[in-house]
């Protein structure tokens, strides 16, 4: 390992990690605050190490590293790296990190906050007191039990057990799907289905799934329209799983109940979008992840993945192919 490494960072750097990669690099650059375009990405990728990312970044794609010769290891503060070209970098010998595990338990109390938001109708409920409905004498809007409802959970990772977890707790029968069925987890707890399956039995569905070309778009018109028409769908992943107009279309019709949406496709969703015309719909601006705890933990898991690729090392969070 080289002690003359250079490390570039468009996340912000704590002093905890400056201090941490001042230990295998003599320069680190934190650029976050003036956030470089793709060319100044480029440009600053000729003389890196390392980089310290996230996926509202330029997309790492075979133009951007082109030059990046030097470049051995790309450490994404996130758990999705869909901005990031595994096999581009794979071919360069570029080891790339992400940050799972210890975002599980913040993003799993946003989809169940979104779960609560729209089966109870609580922002409704505020919309209704502002618009000085209850001070009228009116009826309050009514939302549903979460208990004895089934909840389907697309992509049972740590996030989605994490969200299970708080759904049990709440009562609600478990469904899900994955590639494959966990088999540590008991029928009991939550139970594999198909994703046809899922689609037609749970009450709401939660996706929690990672954004791969296989998932893009899966929620669509047909998967819509296979779901209960009185079902609630949240979203905690990547905007791009759903197919955003058919989301739109099924809550206009009347298909879908409600949506909490902590993602979107585009993102940030623009307030001219048709989207926010709809009564029956949340949305969070993609704050899963967003407490000083978790931040900081992602950091750090990220300067890891970064001291491990500096040093030749496995790194302990690495993201392969397959």
């Amino acid at each position: 390992m080289s002690r003359d490494a250079r490390v570039v960072a468009t996340w912000p750097l704590t002093e905890l990690a400056r201090t941490r990669l001042q230990d295998v690099a003599a320069h680190v650059d934190d650029v976050s605050a003036s956030r470089p375009d793709r060319a100044e990405l480029a440009a600053l990728l000729r003389e890196a190490d390392a980089l310290i990312t996230f996926p509202l970044t330029a997309r790492l794609d075979s133009e951007m590293l082109r030059d990046a010769k030097r470049l051995k290891v790309v450490a994404t503060v996130a758990v999705g790296y869909d901005n990031i070209d595994l096999l581009v970098c794979g071919e360069r010998g570029i080891k790339v990190g992400n940050t799972p595990g210890v975002i599980a338990d913040a993003t799993a109390d946003i989809g169940f906050a979104l779960l609560l938001a729209t089966m109870r109708r609580i922002v409704s409920g505020v919309d209704f007191i502002r618009a000085g409905r209850w001070e009228r004498g009116e009826m309050h809007p009514y939302g549903n039990d979460l208990a004895r409802k089934t909840l389907g959970i697309f992509g049972m990772g740590t996030i989605g057990f994490a969200l299970a977890q708080r759904a049990r707790a709440a009562k609600m029968e478990i469904v899900y799907h994955n590639r494959h069925p966990r088999t540590e987890i008991p029928d009991s707890f939550a139970r594999y289905v198909s994703f046809e399956e899922l689609l037609a039995s749970a009450d709401a569905v939660a996706v929690t799934a990672p954004l791969t070309p296989q998932t893009r778009g899966i929620f669509d018109e047909r998967a819509f329209a296979a779901m209960k028409p009185d079902a609630y769908f949240v979203n905690v992943a990547r905007g791009g799983l759903v197919k955003t107009d058919a989301l739109y279309a099924a809550l206009r019709d009347g298909k879908l109940a409600y949506a909490g949406l902590d993602v979107t496709d585009p993102e940030p969703l623009p307030l001219s979008h048709p989207l926010w015309s709809l009564p029956n719909l949340v949305v969070t601006p993609h704050m899963g992840t967003s407490t000083p705890e978790t931040r900081d933990e992602m950091l750090q898991l990220a300067v890891s993945n970064v001291i491990a690729g500096l040093r030749g090392e496995p790194l302990p969070a690495e993201v392969r192919l397959g």
